[in-house]
Protein backbone atom coordinates (compact mmCIF):
# COMPACT_ATOMS: atom_id res chain seq x y z
CA UNK A 1 0.00 0.00 0.00
CA UNK A 2 1.50 3.21 -0.82
CA UNK A 3 1.95 5.50 2.40
CA UNK A 4 1.36 8.99 1.98
CA UNK A 5 3.54 11.98 2.66
CA UNK A 6 4.09 14.72 4.62
CA UNK A 7 4.55 17.73 3.03
CA UNK A 8 7.76 19.99 4.00
CA UNK A 9 9.78 22.70 2.62
CA UNK A 10 8.20 22.10 -0.63
CA UNK A 11 8.38 18.47 -1.09
CA UNK A 12 6.33 15.30 -0.16
CA UNK A 13 8.65 13.91 2.73
CA UNK A 14 8.44 10.02 3.96
CA UNK A 15 7.33 10.07 8.05
CA UNK A 16 9.46 8.27 10.91
CA UNK A 17 6.82 6.04 11.17
CA UNK A 18 3.17 5.18 9.44
CA UNK A 19 -0.20 4.59 10.31
CA UNK A 20 -2.90 2.60 9.12
CA UNK A 21 -6.27 4.70 8.36
CA UNK A 22 -9.52 2.45 9.18
CA UNK A 23 -13.15 3.23 8.58
CA UNK A 24 -15.24 3.40 11.31
CA UNK A 25 -18.19 1.62 9.44
CA UNK A 26 -16.23 -1.49 8.64
CA UNK A 27 -12.87 -1.62 11.17
CA UNK A 28 -11.62 -4.41 8.07
CA UNK A 29 -11.65 -1.73 5.39
CA UNK A 30 -8.10 0.36 5.99
CA UNK A 31 -8.05 3.43 3.62
CA UNK A 32 -4.59 3.90 3.20
CA UNK A 33 -0.88 3.97 5.30
CA UNK A 34 -0.22 8.00 6.70
CA UNK A 35 2.89 9.10 7.50
CA UNK A 36 3.90 10.27 10.89
CA UNK A 37 6.36 12.79 11.38
CA UNK A 38 9.03 13.40 14.42
CA UNK A 39 10.04 15.95 16.12
CA UNK A 40 12.98 16.48 13.58
CA UNK A 41 11.02 16.52 10.76
CA UNK A 42 8.23 19.62 12.40
CA UNK A 43 11.12 21.73 13.12
CA UNK A 44 12.18 21.39 9.54
CA UNK A 45 8.68 22.19 8.76
CA UNK A 46 8.98 25.10 11.01
CA UNK A 47 12.23 26.56 9.77
CA UNK A 48 10.56 26.05 6.34
CA UNK A 49 7.67 28.65 6.89
CA UNK A 50 9.88 30.82 8.63
CA UNK A 51 11.88 31.19 5.69
CA UNK A 52 8.93 31.72 3.30
CA UNK A 53 7.64 34.02 5.37
CA UNK A 54 9.20 37.35 3.75
CA UNK A 55 8.45 36.30 0.48
CA UNK A 56 4.90 35.28 1.22
CA UNK A 57 3.54 37.82 3.27
CA UNK A 58 4.61 40.55 0.27
CA UNK A 59 3.13 38.19 -1.95
CA UNK A 60 1.01 39.93 -4.54
CA UNK A 61 -2.74 39.90 -3.59
CA UNK A 62 -3.58 38.84 -7.25
CA UNK A 63 -1.22 35.57 -6.43
CA UNK A 64 -2.40 34.87 -3.19
CA UNK A 65 -6.19 35.70 -4.74
CA UNK A 66 -5.58 32.85 -7.63
CA UNK A 67 -3.87 30.14 -5.26
CA UNK A 68 -7.00 30.32 -2.55
CA UNK A 69 -9.66 30.20 -6.25
CA UNK A 70 -7.93 27.57 -7.59
CA UNK A 71 -7.94 25.61 -4.00
CA UNK A 72 -11.65 25.98 -3.83
CA UNK A 73 -12.25 24.87 -7.46
CA UNK A 74 -10.99 21.66 -6.97
CA UNK A 75 -12.41 21.22 -3.92
CA UNK A 76 -15.71 21.70 -5.67
CA UNK A 77 -15.10 19.69 -8.69
CA UNK A 78 -14.44 16.86 -6.56
CA UNK A 79 -16.84 17.51 -3.78
CA UNK A 80 -18.32 13.53 -4.17
CA UNK A 81 -14.95 11.60 -4.16
CA UNK A 82 -13.56 13.92 -1.32
CA UNK A 83 -17.06 13.47 0.65
CA UNK A 84 -16.52 10.15 0.51
CA UNK A 85 -13.64 9.42 1.43
CA UNK A 86 -14.28 11.97 4.59
CA UNK A 87 -17.21 9.71 5.23
CA UNK A 88 -15.27 6.75 5.19
CA UNK A 89 -12.64 7.71 7.25
CA UNK A 90 -14.70 9.87 9.95
CA UNK A 91 -18.39 8.36 9.92
CA UNK A 92 -20.40 11.22 9.32
CA UNK A 93 -23.50 9.92 6.64
CA UNK A 94 -22.31 10.49 2.70
CA UNK A 95 -24.58 13.64 2.86
CA UNK A 96 -22.83 14.91 5.80
CA UNK A 97 -19.37 14.60 3.82
CA UNK A 98 -20.17 15.68 0.52
CA UNK A 99 -22.07 19.30 2.33
CA UNK A 100 -18.82 19.52 4.25
CA UNK A 101 -16.40 19.58 1.36
CA UNK A 102 -18.69 21.68 -0.61
CA UNK A 103 -18.10 24.26 2.56
CA UNK A 104 -14.50 23.95 2.48
CA UNK A 105 -14.54 25.07 -1.03
CA UNK A 106 -16.66 28.22 -0.38
CA UNK A 107 -14.35 29.09 2.65
CA UNK A 108 -11.37 29.14 0.46
CA UNK A 109 -13.56 31.23 -2.42
CA UNK A 110 -14.18 33.66 0.16
CA UNK A 111 -11.07 34.32 1.32
CA UNK A 112 -9.88 34.05 -2.02
CA UNK A 113 -11.93 37.91 -1.93
CA UNK A 114 -11.00 38.53 1.15
CA UNK A 115 -7.16 39.21 -0.40
CA UNK A 116 -8.41 41.44 -2.72
CA UNK A 117 -10.61 43.40 -0.23
CA UNK A 118 -7.78 44.30 1.95
CA UNK A 119 -8.26 47.51 3.71
CA UNK A 120 -6.61 50.38 5.86
CA UNK A 121 -7.25 53.61 7.45
CA UNK A 122 -5.97 57.20 6.64
CA UNK A 123 -6.28 59.44 9.30
CA UNK A 124 -5.55 62.80 10.42
CA UNK A 125 -3.13 63.36 13.22
CA UNK A 126 -3.75 65.68 16.30
CA UNK A 127 -0.75 66.95 15.40
CA UNK A 128 -0.95 69.41 12.47
CA UNK A 129 1.14 68.39 9.02
CA UNK A 130 1.52 64.34 10.57
CA UNK A 131 -0.39 61.51 8.65
CA UNK A 132 -1.62 58.68 10.23
CA UNK A 133 -2.02 55.13 8.65
CA UNK A 134 -3.42 51.70 10.10
CA UNK A 135 -2.91 48.94 8.19
CA UNK A 136 -2.82 44.73 8.74
CA UNK A 137 0.04 42.84 8.48
CA UNK A 138 0.19 39.21 8.74
CA UNK A 139 1.37 37.66 12.44
CA UNK A 140 3.94 34.88 10.71
CA UNK A 141 4.46 31.39 10.95
CA UNK A 142 1.22 30.01 12.24
CA UNK A 143 0.76 26.61 13.52
CA UNK A 144 -2.90 24.97 12.40
CA UNK A 145 -3.90 22.04 15.11
CA UNK A 146 -7.18 20.53 13.70
CA UNK A 147 -9.68 18.15 15.62
CA UNK A 148 -10.88 14.89 13.57
CA UNK A 149 -14.86 15.83 13.76
CA UNK A 150 -14.66 18.13 10.84
CA UNK A 151 -11.72 16.83 8.75
CA UNK A 152 -11.90 19.15 5.91
CA UNK A 153 -14.04 22.22 6.89
CA UNK A 154 -11.96 23.40 10.02
CA UNK A 155 -8.62 22.96 8.15
CA UNK A 156 -9.95 25.09 5.60
CA UNK A 157 -11.54 27.97 7.54
CA UNK A 158 -8.01 27.84 9.74
CA UNK A 159 -5.59 27.33 6.39
CA UNK A 160 -7.57 29.80 3.88
CA UNK A 161 -7.61 32.88 6.22
CA UNK A 162 -3.88 32.17 7.44
CA UNK A 163 -2.79 31.99 3.76
CA UNK A 164 -5.02 35.06 2.15
CA UNK A 165 -3.76 37.33 4.85
CA UNK A 166 0.03 36.57 4.11
CA UNK A 167 0.60 34.04 6.76
CA UNK A 168 3.01 30.96 6.36
CA UNK A 169 1.73 27.09 7.38
CA UNK A 170 2.21 24.57 9.44
CA UNK A 171 -0.57 21.99 9.26
CA UNK A 172 -1.15 19.48 12.19
CA UNK A 173 -4.20 17.85 11.40
CA UNK A 174 -5.95 14.94 14.06
CA UNK A 175 -4.48 11.59 13.64
CA UNK A 176 -7.62 9.73 12.96
CA UNK A 177 -8.16 11.49 10.05
CA UNK A 178 -5.33 11.62 7.97
CA UNK A 179 -6.71 11.20 4.61
CA UNK A 180 -8.52 14.61 4.32
CA UNK A 181 -5.94 16.50 5.57
CA UNK A 182 -3.52 14.95 2.73
CA UNK A 183 -5.73 15.13 0.62
CA UNK A 184 -6.76 18.82 1.31
CA UNK A 185 -2.60 19.43 1.43
CA UNK A 186 -2.05 18.06 -2.10
CA UNK A 187 -4.36 19.96 -3.60
CA UNK A 188 -3.31 22.95 -1.96
CA UNK A 189 0.26 22.43 -3.05
CA UNK A 190 -0.99 21.88 -6.87
CA UNK A 191 -2.47 25.11 -6.77
CA UNK A 192 0.72 26.97 -6.57
CA UNK A 193 1.42 27.78 -2.69
CA UNK A 194 5.78 28.36 -2.65
CA UNK A 195 7.83 26.24 -1.23
CA UNK A 196 7.73 26.55 3.00
CA UNK A 197 4.57 29.03 2.32
CA UNK A 198 2.50 25.55 3.55
CA UNK A 199 3.67 22.84 5.11
CA UNK A 200 1.66 19.44 6.29
CA UNK A 201 3.20 17.29 9.56
CA UNK A 202 0.60 14.45 10.26
CA UNK A 203 1.31 12.80 13.99
CA UNK A 204 1.63 12.75 17.08
CA UNK A 205 0.20 15.36 19.41
CA UNK A 206 2.39 14.74 22.06
CA UNK A 207 5.17 14.75 19.37
CA UNK A 208 4.48 17.12 16.89
CA UNK A 209 2.32 19.44 17.97
CA UNK A 210 4.42 19.86 20.71
CA UNK A 211 7.13 21.15 18.72
CA UNK A 212 4.26 23.23 17.57
CA UNK A 213 3.63 24.96 20.79
CA UNK A 214 7.27 25.35 22.29
CA UNK A 215 9.16 26.36 19.08
CA UNK A 216 9.78 30.05 19.23
CA UNK A 217 9.59 30.99 15.58
CA UNK A 218 5.60 29.82 15.26
CA UNK A 219 4.20 32.95 16.06
CA UNK A 220 0.85 32.44 16.12
CA UNK A 221 -1.43 28.76 17.18
CA UNK A 222 -4.81 28.22 16.22
CA UNK A 223 -6.61 25.49 18.21
CA UNK A 224 -9.68 23.14 17.78
CA UNK A 225 -9.84 20.44 20.37
CA UNK A 226 -10.62 19.23 23.96
CA UNK A 227 -10.77 21.27 26.71
CA UNK A 228 -7.82 19.96 28.71
CA UNK A 229 -5.30 20.25 25.60
CA UNK A 230 -7.24 23.26 25.11
CA UNK A 231 -5.66 24.82 28.09
CA UNK A 232 -2.26 23.11 27.46
CA UNK A 233 -1.92 25.08 24.41
CA UNK A 234 -2.68 28.24 25.94
CA UNK A 235 -0.44 27.87 28.72
CA UNK A 236 2.62 26.76 26.59
CA UNK A 237 1.50 30.08 24.14
CA UNK A 238 1.52 32.06 27.06
CA UNK A 239 4.74 31.21 28.20
CA UNK A 240 6.06 32.26 24.76
CA UNK A 241 3.64 35.02 24.52
CA UNK A 242 2.85 33.33 21.38
CA UNK A 243 -0.50 34.94 19.92
CA UNK A 244 -3.18 31.77 20.33
CA UNK A 245 -6.93 31.05 19.38
CA UNK A 246 -9.08 28.00 21.13
CA UNK A 247 -12.38 26.00 20.20
CA UNK A 248 -13.06 23.95 22.56
CA UNK A 249 -16.52 22.19 24.12
CA UNK A 250 -19.73 22.67 24.21
CA UNK A 251 -22.71 21.87 26.24
CA UNK A 252 -25.58 23.29 24.20
CA UNK A 253 -28.90 23.67 25.20
CA UNK A 254 -31.81 23.71 23.19
CA UNK A 255 -34.66 25.71 24.87
CA UNK A 256 -38.39 24.28 24.10
CA UNK A 257 -41.45 26.69 25.08
CA UNK A 258 -44.67 25.16 25.60
CA UNK A 259 -46.00 27.78 22.80
CA UNK A 260 -42.92 26.02 20.01
CA UNK A 261 -44.41 24.66 17.30
CA UNK A 262 -43.47 20.68 18.06
CA UNK A 263 -42.79 19.41 14.67
CA UNK A 264 -39.78 22.25 14.13
CA UNK A 265 -38.56 21.93 18.02
CA UNK A 266 -38.52 17.79 17.34
CA UNK A 267 -36.56 18.47 14.08
CA UNK A 268 -34.42 21.14 15.87
CA UNK A 269 -33.81 18.71 18.74
CA UNK A 270 -32.83 15.88 16.89
CA UNK A 271 -30.85 17.04 13.99
CA UNK A 272 -28.71 19.30 16.68
CA UNK A 273 -27.99 16.33 19.27
CA UNK A 274 -27.69 12.98 17.03
CA UNK A 275 -26.95 13.86 13.53
CA UNK A 276 -23.09 14.00 12.60
CA UNK A 277 -23.37 11.01 15.44
CA UNK A 278 -23.62 13.75 17.74
CA UNK A 279 -19.98 14.29 17.60
CA UNK A 280 -19.82 18.36 16.76
CA UNK A 281 -19.11 21.20 19.57
CA UNK A 282 -22.31 22.85 18.65
CA UNK A 283 -24.81 19.73 19.36
CA UNK A 284 -27.66 20.23 21.01
CA UNK A 285 -26.95 17.58 24.40
CA UNK A 286 -29.49 19.72 26.86
CA UNK A 287 -32.76 19.68 25.80
CA UNK A 288 -34.21 22.32 28.51
CA UNK A 289 -38.32 22.03 28.31
CA UNK A 290 -41.44 23.62 30.10
CA UNK A 291 -43.93 21.48 31.49
CA UNK A 292 -46.89 22.27 29.23
CA UNK A 293 -45.25 20.39 25.93
CA UNK A 294 -42.81 17.87 27.98
CA UNK A 295 -44.29 14.95 27.92
CA UNK A 296 -45.70 15.46 23.65
CA UNK A 297 -42.13 16.42 22.66
CA UNK A 298 -40.60 13.43 25.04
CA UNK A 299 -42.67 11.07 22.69
CA UNK A 300 -42.12 12.78 19.69
CA UNK A 301 -38.37 12.37 19.92
CA UNK A 302 -38.17 9.13 21.06
CA UNK A 303 -40.94 8.16 17.77
CA UNK A 304 -38.54 10.09 15.76
CA UNK A 305 -35.44 8.12 16.84
CA UNK A 306 -37.13 5.09 16.06
CA UNK A 307 -37.12 5.50 12.25
CA UNK A 308 -33.50 6.63 12.02
CA UNK A 309 -31.62 4.23 10.26
CA UNK A 310 -27.67 3.45 11.92
CA UNK A 311 -25.71 1.84 10.10
CA UNK A 312 -22.51 2.02 7.28
CA UNK A 313 -21.51 6.00 6.43
CA UNK A 314 -21.68 5.39 2.74
CA UNK A 315 -25.08 3.31 2.96
CA UNK A 316 -27.90 5.16 1.26
CA UNK A 317 -30.83 5.60 3.44
CA UNK A 318 -28.39 5.79 6.98
CA UNK A 319 -29.67 9.04 9.23
CA UNK A 320 -26.67 8.23 11.76
CA UNK A 321 -23.26 7.12 11.15
CA UNK A 322 -20.91 5.31 13.55
CA UNK A 323 -19.03 6.64 16.27
CA UNK A 324 -15.76 7.45 15.61
CA UNK A 325 -13.46 4.80 16.91
CA UNK A 326 -13.17 2.63 19.86
CA UNK A 327 -11.92 5.30 22.64
CA UNK A 328 -15.00 7.60 21.59
CA UNK A 329 -17.25 4.82 21.43
CA UNK A 330 -16.15 3.85 24.94
CA UNK A 331 -16.87 7.37 26.25
CA UNK A 332 -19.75 7.18 24.53
CA UNK A 333 -20.89 4.04 26.72
CA UNK A 334 -19.28 5.17 29.83
CA UNK A 335 -21.81 8.25 30.00
CA UNK A 336 -24.79 6.36 29.66
CA UNK A 337 -23.76 3.87 32.36
CA UNK A 338 -23.11 7.29 34.30
CA UNK A 339 -26.50 8.62 33.19
CA UNK A 340 -28.24 5.30 34.53
CA UNK A 341 -26.58 5.49 37.77
CA UNK A 342 -26.92 9.04 38.89
CA UNK A 343 -30.78 8.30 38.70
CA UNK A 344 -31.60 9.28 35.01
CA UNK A 345 -34.40 7.48 32.87
CA UNK A 346 -32.96 6.31 29.88
CA UNK A 347 -35.60 6.58 27.47
CA UNK A 348 -34.64 5.72 24.66
CA UNK A 349 -31.36 3.72 22.91
CA UNK A 350 -27.69 3.68 24.14
CA UNK A 351 -27.36 0.08 23.35
CA UNK A 352 -24.36 -1.02 21.23
CA UNK A 353 -25.31 -2.36 17.30
CA UNK A 354 -23.92 -4.33 15.47
CA UNK A 355 -24.33 -4.00 11.55
CA UNK A 356 -23.54 -5.91 8.50
CA UNK A 357 -19.08 -4.97 9.05
CA UNK A 358 -17.85 -4.50 12.37
CA UNK A 359 -17.92 -0.59 12.95
CA UNK A 360 -18.46 1.55 16.06
CA UNK A 361 -22.60 1.48 16.22
CA UNK A 362 -24.32 3.21 18.73
CA UNK A 363 -28.19 3.74 19.31
CA UNK A 364 -28.98 7.03 19.81
CA UNK A 365 -29.47 7.69 23.55
CA UNK A 366 -32.19 9.87 25.03
CA UNK A 367 -32.49 10.80 29.12
CA UNK A 368 -35.08 12.27 30.56
CA UNK A 369 -35.54 12.96 34.78
CA UNK A 370 -32.46 14.81 34.73
CA UNK A 371 -31.13 17.37 37.05
CA UNK A 372 -28.75 20.57 36.30
CA UNK A 373 -26.20 18.60 38.33
CA UNK A 374 -25.87 15.28 36.70
CA UNK A 375 -22.52 14.96 34.97
CA UNK A 376 -24.06 14.19 31.77
CA UNK A 377 -25.68 17.45 31.81
CA UNK A 378 -22.14 19.24 33.00
CA UNK A 379 -19.62 17.20 31.03
CA UNK A 380 -19.40 17.05 27.08
CA UNK A 381 -19.92 13.66 25.64
CA UNK A 382 -19.04 13.85 22.34
CA UNK A 383 -21.27 11.42 21.26
CA UNK A 384 -25.57 10.25 20.12
CA UNK A 385 -26.40 11.43 23.58
CA UNK A 386 -29.16 13.77 24.60
CA UNK A 387 -30.28 14.76 27.87
CA UNK A 388 -33.77 16.60 28.60
CA UNK A 389 -34.27 18.66 31.74
CA UNK A 390 -38.39 19.64 33.00
CA UNK A 391 -38.46 23.30 33.74
CA UNK A 392 -41.61 24.61 34.64
CA UNK A 393 -41.41 28.62 32.58
CA UNK A 394 -39.33 30.72 30.34
CA UNK A 395 -37.48 32.35 33.74
CA UNK A 396 -36.18 28.68 34.42
CA UNK A 397 -35.39 27.53 31.17
CA UNK A 398 -33.25 29.98 30.28
CA UNK A 399 -31.31 29.90 33.78
CA UNK A 400 -30.87 26.51 33.46
CA UNK A 401 -29.29 26.93 29.56
CA UNK A 402 -26.92 29.60 31.07
CA UNK A 403 -26.15 26.87 33.74
CA UNK A 404 -23.01 25.49 32.40
CA UNK A 405 -19.68 26.00 32.15
CA UNK A 406 -19.86 26.54 28.14
CA UNK A 407 -20.88 28.86 25.93
CA UNK A 408 -20.35 27.95 22.69
CA UNK A 409 -24.09 27.86 20.91
CA UNK A 410 -27.47 27.95 22.74
CA UNK A 411 -31.00 27.95 20.81
CA UNK A 412 -34.61 28.35 21.59
CA UNK A 413 -37.54 27.01 19.90
CA UNK A 414 -41.01 29.20 20.17
CA UNK A 415 -43.78 31.49 18.74
CA UNK A 416 -43.03 34.24 21.08
CA UNK A 417 -40.94 37.27 19.19
CA UNK A 418 -40.94 38.44 23.04
CA UNK A 419 -39.32 35.52 24.32
CA UNK A 420 -36.80 35.10 21.13
CA UNK A 421 -35.97 38.55 21.76
CA UNK A 422 -35.06 38.20 25.55
CA UNK A 423 -33.38 35.10 24.39
CA UNK A 424 -31.43 36.20 22.17
CA UNK A 425 -30.11 39.15 24.47
CA UNK A 426 -29.39 37.08 27.57
CA UNK A 427 -27.92 33.66 26.52
CA UNK A 428 -24.70 33.58 27.73
CA UNK A 429 -23.49 32.08 24.37
CA UNK A 430 -21.32 33.20 21.13
CA UNK A 431 -24.32 32.06 19.52
CA UNK A 432 -27.77 32.07 19.56
CA UNK A 433 -30.68 30.39 17.08
CA UNK A 434 -33.95 30.51 17.01
CA UNK A 435 -36.26 27.36 15.90
CA UNK A 436 -33.26 26.42 14.03
CA UNK A 437 -30.56 23.37 15.24
CA UNK A 438 -28.01 24.73 17.67
CA UNK A 439 -25.20 23.31 15.18
CA UNK A 440 -25.06 24.65 11.66
CA UNK A 441 -23.42 28.00 11.13
CA UNK A 442 -22.82 29.76 7.49
CA UNK A 443 -19.01 29.94 6.54
CA UNK A 444 -19.08 34.20 5.97
CA UNK A 445 -19.80 34.56 9.20
CA UNK A 446 -18.13 34.50 12.97
CA UNK A 447 -17.93 31.25 14.95
CA UNK A 448 -17.11 30.62 18.19
CA UNK A 449 -18.34 31.13 22.00
CA UNK A 450 -17.47 32.26 25.29
CA UNK A 451 -16.85 31.18 28.66
CA UNK A 452 -15.34 27.72 28.54
CA UNK A 453 -16.09 27.39 24.93
CA UNK A 454 -13.63 29.67 22.78
CA UNK A 455 -10.80 31.89 23.69
CA UNK A 456 -9.35 34.66 21.58
CA UNK A 457 -10.65 36.12 18.42
CA UNK A 458 -13.39 34.80 16.80
CA UNK A 459 -13.25 32.15 13.47
CA UNK A 460 -14.81 32.52 10.09
CA UNK A 461 -15.57 35.35 7.88
CA UNK A 462 -13.81 38.79 7.67
CA UNK A 463 -13.51 38.45 11.77
CA UNK A 464 -10.70 36.76 10.63
CA UNK A 465 -8.69 38.80 10.59
CA UNK A 466 -8.39 39.54 14.13
CA UNK A 467 -6.36 36.48 15.08
CA UNK A 468 -4.25 36.25 11.38
CA UNK A 469 -3.21 40.10 11.19
CA UNK A 470 -1.80 42.46 13.63
CA UNK A 471 -2.65 46.15 13.43
CA UNK A 472 0.50 48.66 12.51
CA UNK A 473 -0.08 52.63 13.51
CA UNK A 474 2.03 54.43 11.33
CA UNK A 475 2.90 58.15 11.67
CA UNK A 476 4.86 60.62 8.81
CA UNK A 477 5.92 63.47 8.56
CA UNK A 478 5.58 64.99 4.64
Amino acid sequence: MTIHHNFIAGRWAEGAEAQDNVNPSNTGDVIGEYARADREQALEAIAAARAAFPAWSRSGIQQRHDILQKVSSEILARKDELGRLLSREEGKTLGEGVGEVMRAAQIFDFFAGEVLRLSGEKLASTRPGIDVELTREPVGVVGIITPWNFPVAIPAWKIAPALAYGNTVVFKPAELVPGSAWALADIIVRAGVPEGAFNLVMGRGAVVGDAILNDPRVDAVTFTGSVATGKKVAAACVGQMKKFQLEMGGKNPLVVLDDADLGIAVDCAVNGAFFSTGQRCTASSRLVVTDGIHDRFVAAVTEKLKGLVVDDALKAGTHIGPVVDQGQLDQDISYIDIGREEGATLAFGGERLNRENPGFYLQPALFTDTTPEMRINREEIFGPVASVQRVKDYEEALAAANDTPFGLSSGICTTSLKYASHFRRNAEAGMVMVNLPTAGVDYHVPFGGRKGSSYGPREQGRYAAEFYTTVKTAYTLP
